[in-house]
């Protein structure tokens, strides 16, 4: 059996689309079949090499998909065909297999633990968490990594208290679903910073009291101004960029944290003072919110059902078929993208 894929040959080049051959299912391992995958900024770090060289040439990517079960593999015991899946890269329940081997026109592909940019993908047990079925398959793919990350990033990494300010620096992708948590989770004022007013304009939509549009002014002049002088609680970076990090940290609260969750290039530094660390300033990293996706998008989808219907509407700006998928990418670095979604049934 075939599926149809995009595959990364070689860094800073498109992904290539054709077709591999699915291999067996072995121990703890799921077949699915992807219905939606969202394109994450994160597959943009890893076709540029922002980690560094990729050992792992060639192979697939993806990792937020909604999806159903097909087939399981032995010992799989969470999970049967027909369910309706959360396929996500932070593990959950269940059993870690190997990573899957695929065969290329006699060349191996390698995949991790969950690809998505392939219609078929064989994927570790403990990369799905099945939900109801009649959840929307958008709205999987969002609990995958946006709303699970960014939720995340207010309750664990941020520890957030109600009526605490927050700056939100980037707000598409997982910023926006920090903002949303951020105003679920009762801060005030939360403010959203971007380049795109497009971009603002949906932060409005879905919590933030005040926007700033960093291209027109400076953002931390902005944001003290909307603070009567006073400084931020929580300030969190999605962009990676060292000089907005720095002035992130500078503009953080004396007691306050600044939470970093862009991927910054392998090779680059960023200069801080660390005195303040010493007095209760926290500088902290994300890695995916510190989220548990098997407790956590239960948990998640229950609130939104109830106070946030129809979210992935007023995320989703784009929505493609695979073979669509590097203009789509192309897109996203030119900032007209909110979230776009690969759909395999177009």
């Amino acid at each position: 059996m075939k599926t149809p894929a995009a595959i990364l040959v070689e860094q800073r080049h498109p992904l290539v689309l054709d077709e591999v051959e699915i291999p067996p299912l072995g121990f703890g391992q799921v077949l699915i079949e992807i219905v939606v995958s969202r394109i994450c900024g994160s597959q943009i770090g890893e076709i540029d090499g922002v980690k560094g060289p990729d050992r792992f040439l060639p192979h697939l990517l993806g990792h937020e998909a909604g999806a159903i079960v097909r087939e399981t593999g032995p010992e799989v015991r969470h999970l049967k065909p027909g369910d309706r899946v959360v396929g996500h890269w932070r593990p959950g329940k269940g059993i870690e297999s190997r990573p899957p081997v695929y065969n290329w026109n006699g060349r191996k592909v390698n995949a991790g633990y969950l690809t998505t940019f392939n219609q078929f993908a064989v994927v570790s047990e403990n990369r799905l968490t099945a939900v109801p079925s009649d959840t929307d398959f958008e709205l999987c793919a969002l609990l995958a990594d946006t709303l699970t990350t960014g939720f995340g990033l207010i309750t664990n990494d941020a520890r957030l208290r109600v009526g605490e300010s927050v700056v939100v620096i980037g707000s598409g992708g997982i910023g926006l679903g920090a903002i949303l948590a951020a105003s679920l989770a009762g801060a005030y004022p939360v403010i959203a910073v971007d380049i795109h007013d497009h971009k603002l304009d949906r932060a409005r939509e879905v919590g933030a009291t005040h926007v700033i549009n960093s291209n027109r002014e400076d953002f931390a002049e902005a944001a003290a101004r909307i603070l009567e002088g006073l400084s931020p609680d929580v300030v969190i970076d999605g962009t990676g960029n060292p000089a907005v990090l720095e002035k992130a940290l500078a503009l953080t609260s004396s007691q306050g944290r600044c939470v970093e969750f862009g991927v910054m290039p392998y090779d680059h530094k960023i200069a801080f003072n660390p005195l303040p660390l010493h007095f209760g300033k926290v500088l902290t990293g994300s890695h995916g919110g510190g989220s548990k996706p098997a407790e956590d998008i239960p948990r998640l989808l229950r609130l939104l059902n109830h106070k946030c219907p129809g979210l992935a509407q007023r995320f989703v700006s784009h929505r493609i078929p695979l073979d669509q998928v590097n203009e789509a990418i192309a897109k996203m670095r030119a900032g007209e993208v909110i979230h776009a979604m690969i759909h395999f049934r177009c």
